[in-house]
C-alpha cells in the first residue's frame, strides 16, 4: 500500500517541558481517515506538524502533494474580510485594477491563471450555504459557524491533494453540517479529519486512533472501529480472567508446596530426635531436604512471578480511559423562582410595522422578554449567525437575579500566561492550593499537568480547564450559560459532561447543534433564535 503521509519517529514538546509526542510513527493512506483519541493525546499537534505549522523536535514528516489545513482555532482578525480569509484579496485587487484600465505587469503576475477567482470563490461559498455572505464582509460580523465554513471554502478553493480538518463541525448548525458532510463525502483526494462528530466519522474509509503515543489503523468507519474495539476488549477481558485464574492456581501450589516442605522437615527432626537414624545421616538428610525445599520454593515463586507478569500484560490490553468527574455546585434553585428577566429587541423589520393577515399569529410566538425560572433547562437553537452567542453575551452583560456562569464558544476566559492552577485560583481566591489541585484532579489535571501554562493546552484540555474555573468561581453559578459546550470534547468526555449537567440543580441555557447531547440533558424548554423573527418558543 502506498502512503500519502508518512510520520517517521516524530517527537514534540512545548517549551515548558510538556511532552506531547515521543518517537511517533504513522502512515496515512489515500482516502478519508478519521483521527480519533482522548483529549490531550496529541491529535491537533500531529495535524499541525503535518501541515508544517509546528516543527518537530526530532523525526520527519513526508507528504505527497500540496496540503490544505483547517485548524480548530482559526487565527482571526475582526477587520479582515471574507476575501482575506479566502486568501484571494491580492488577486481580486489586481483583477479590479486591470478592469479599471491599469495594465501594469505586476497586476497580471498577481492574477496568473486565476481570472475566474471571484466566480470560483462565490461558487464554493454558495455550495456551502454562504450565498448571503459577500466577499468584502468583515470577519468580525460572522458567526463562529460561518467563519468555519468560509475557512473550509478557502481550503476547497486551493484544491490541495491533502486536506487536514481539525474538528470542522464545531459551531456548525444542522444545515451547515449537512453541507460539510456532503463536501467530505465528495472529496477525492487524501483527507485526515480530527472529530468527535459521529455522523462525520461514519463517512471515512479508515480510523486512526492515537492512544498512549501510538497510532493504530482500523479499516472502515466509526461503527466498524467500535465493533473491532469491542471484540478486542472482550478477548482482553477473557485473557485477564484466565491470567487471574493462573495466578490463583500458582499461589495455591506455592502454599501447598510450603506445607509439604515444612512437613518433611518436621518428620526429619522427629526421626533424629527418636534416634531412628545416626546423627551424621540425619544431618545429611537435613541438608538435602533444605536444598530441595529451596529449589521447590524458587520454582513455585518463579512460576507465580511469570503468572503475575502475564496478568499485568493482559490488564494493559484492557482499556481504562480516564474521564472527567465533574462536581457541579450544589446550588439548588427553587422551582418557579425567577432567575432572569431580559427585555429583547424587536425583530428586524417588525418594530412599528403594521400587522397584516397572519402576522398577529407569528407575532405572538416571538418573545418580547426572556424570562427564565429555576431550575429550567433551556436549549437555545437556531442557524449560524442568528444571534445565539450575542444573546448569551447580553445576559452576561446585563446580569441576572442570580450568579451567572458563562462558557463561551472560543474558551477565551483563561489567561494563557498563567498555569491551570493559577487560572482557577484567580476566580476562587478563598480556596487553598490543595483544594484547587483536588478540584483540578477531577478534570484530569493531576500533578505537573496542573502547572501547565494555559496557552499550551489542547482544545479539549482548554475546555476542561475553563469548565473547572467556571464551576470553581465564587459565588458558584446558579444560572449556567453554555455556548456549544461539546465542541472540543472527546466522546467519553461528552458523555460525562451530559451526566454531570443532568444532575445540576440550577437553571441552564445551552446553545448548540449537538442534538444527541441536548437530548440527554432533560431539556424542559426549547427556544429558537432567528435572524429575522427574533427569539421564539420552538
Amino acid at each position: 500500500m502506498s502512503f500519502s503521509i508518512v510520520v517517521d519517529h516524530v517527537s514534540f514538546g512545548w517549551p515548558d517541558g510538556t511532552k506531547v509526542l515521543d518517537g511517533l510513527d504513522a502512515a496515512f493512506p489515500a482516502g478519508r481517515t478519521g483521527l480519533i483519541g482522548v483529549n490531550g493525546s496529541g491529535k491537533s499537534t500531529l495535524l499541525k506538524i503535518i501541515a508544517r505549522e509546528l516543527a518537530p523536535r526530532s523525526g520527519s514528516v513526508s507528504v505527497s502533494g500540496e496540503v490544505g489545513y483547517l485548524p480548530q482555532n482559526l487565527p482571526l482578525g475582526a477587520s479582515r474580510t471574507v476575501s482575506d480569509l479566502l486568501e484571494i484579496s491580492r488577486t481580486r485587487a489586481a483583477l479590479h485594477a486591470i478592469e479599471r484600465g491599469d495594465v501594469a505587469e505586476e497586476h497580471f503576475t498577481a492574477v496568473g491563471d486565476d481570472w475566474d477567482v471571484e466566480e470560483r470563490a462565490r461558487a464554493e461559498l454558495d455550495r456551502l450555504g454562504l450565498d448571503h455572505i459577500g466577499l468584502d464582509r468583515t470577519v468580525g460580523t460572522l458567526s463562529g459557524g460561518e467563519t468555519i465554513m468560509v475557512a473550509l471554502a478557502a481550503q476547497l478553493l486551493k484544491r490541495p491533494e491533502v486536506l487536514l480538518l481539525d474538528e470542522p463541525t464545531n459551531n456548525l448548525d444542522l444545515d451547515a453540517r449537512e453541507r460539510l458532510y456532503a463536501a467530505v463525502a465528495a472529496w477525492q483526494g487524501v483527507l485526515v479529519v480530527v472529530s468527535h462528530d459521529r455522523t462525520l466519522l461514519e463517512l471515512v474509509d479508515q480510523i486512526a486512533e492515537l492512544r498512549e503515543g501510538v497510532v493504530r489503523m482500523y479499516g472502515g468507519n466509526l461503527s466498524d472501529y467500535e465493533e473491532q474495539i469491542a471484540a478486542e476488549q472482550e478477548a482482553a477481558a477473557r485473557t485477564v480472567r484466565t491470567a487471574e485464574g493462573e495466578v490463583r492456581r500458582q499461589q495455591r501450589e506455592l502454599v501447598e508446596a510450603r506445607i509439604r516442605i515444612d512437613k518433611n522437615l518436621r518428620n526429619g527432626r522427629k526421626a533424629f530426635e527418636n534416634k531412628k537414624v545416626p546423627k551424621i545421616v540425619a544431618n545429611g538428610l537435613k541438608r538435602k531436604a533444605q536444598v530441595s525445599a529451596g529449589r521447590q520454593r524458587n520454582l513455585h515463586l518463579e512460576k507465580l512471578g511469570e503468572a503475575r507478569d502475564r496478568l499485568s500484560e493482559a490488564e494493559q490490553a484492557v482499556r481504562d480511559d480516564a474521564e472527567i468527574r465533574i462536581e457541579l455546585p450544589g446550588t439548588e434553585v427553587p422551582a418557579g423562582r425567577t432567575v432572569l428577566t431580559l427585555p429583547l429587541d424587536p425583530p428586524p423589520g417588525r418594530a412599528g410595522a403594521a400587522e397584516g393577515p397572519g402576522e398577529r399569529a407569528v407575532r405572538t410566538a416571538v418573545l418580547e422578554t426572556l424570562v427564565v425560572r429555576g431550575p429550567e433547562r433551556i436549549a437555545l437553537l437556531g442557524p449560524n449567525g442568528s444571534g445565539k452567542t450575542t444573546l448569551l453575551k447580553r445576559i452576561v452583560e446585563q446580569g441576572a437575579h442570580v450568579p451567572v456562569g458563562y462558557l463561551p464558544q472560543r474558551l477565551d476566559l483563561l489567561d494563557d500566561e498563567l498555569s491551570v492552577v493559577d487560572n482557577v485560583r484567580a476566580v476562587a481566591p478563598s480556596a487553598s492550593v490543595n483544594e484547587v489541585r483536588a478540584r483540578l484532579a477531577r478534570f484530569l489535571f493531576r500533578g505537573e499537568r496542573a502547572n501547565q501554562a494555559a496557552g499550551t493546552l489542547s482544545g479539549g484540555e482548554r475546555f476542561r480547564a475553563t469548565l473547572a474555573a467556571l464551576l470553581s468561581a465564587e459565588p458558584p453559578p446558579q444560572l449556567l450559560l453554555l455556548d456549544e459546550p461539546t465542541n472540543n470534547l472527546d466522546m467519553a468526555s461528552v458523555r460525562q459532561l451530559a451526566q454531570a449537567l443532568s444532575a445540576y440543580r440550577g437553571a441552564l441555557i445551552v446553545a448548540g447543534h449537538d442534538l444527541p447531547f441536548l437530548e440527554t440533558l432533560g431539556i424542559t424548554r426549547r427556544l429558537r433564535q432567528d435572524r429575522e423573527d427574533g427569539l421564539a418558543e420552538s
